[in-house]
């Protein structure tokens, strides 16, 4: 495991190659107004004619219980105490988690657009609390496609869950994982 000091003089490039996906975290609390500092950080994504398509619903403390829950709805009564202890262990390790919500624009272009947009909203938020000294990961799990675990959240229908944000203090950080040089993907064409 490798530490990374964050320092001011960082730059930009520093920091996205700094920054690593974070699995275990302290349970040292995130603050909602370092949580909203962070938002608003990274609602700055280029987004096509200003749409912003996203929202965020932020679980903590004792809200993690609900998610939790709405996690647990999502599995077949014979198989929920088996997955209890799996999802709570997931679950609680984080003192914060983030669904990051999107508006379908039932429109192939605009969606795609949004999408990227949205993505980028989450790149920036992970690469802005990276600075301020937190740990994230981005998940995906099966569930978040499930309309009890939606409605139990309180996402609508016409909206998307583009993944959950996993936030907190880093218990440890994981050393670089080598990256395929970019020369070695990239096609020029000057003709």
């Amino acid at each position: 495991m490798q530490n990374y000091e964050i320092k001011k003089e960082n730059s930009v490039a520093d920091v996205i190659k700094a920054r690593r996906s974070i699995k275990r975290f302290t349970n040292e609390p995130v603050s909602e107004s370092l949580l909203v500092e962070l938002l608003n950080t990274a609602i700055w994504a280029p987004n096509h004619k200003l749409r912003e398509p996203w929202r965020f619903i932020a679980f903590k403390d004792n809200g993690r219980e609900r998610l939790l829950n709405a996690a647990l709805s999502t599995v077949s009564s014979d198989k929920k105490e088996l997955s209890r202890e799996k999802f709570q262990k997931k679950i609680m390790n984080a003192p914060l988690h983030l669904v990051i919500v999107m508006h379908v624009d039932p429109r192939q272009k605009q969606y795609d657009e949004d999408f990227a947009a949205t993505s980028a909203c989450v790149q920036n938020l992970m690469l802005a609390a990276w600075e301020k000294g937190l740990g994230t990961i981005w998940k995906t799990p099966a569930y978040i496609n499930e309309p009890v675990f939606r409605e139990q959240i309180g996402v609508a229908d016409g909206e998307k869950i583009i993944g959950i944000i996993q936030m907190g203090t880093p218990e440890m950080i994981p050393s670089p994982q080598q990256r395929t040089k970019a020369e070695e993907k990239l096609t020029i064409i000057s003709e």
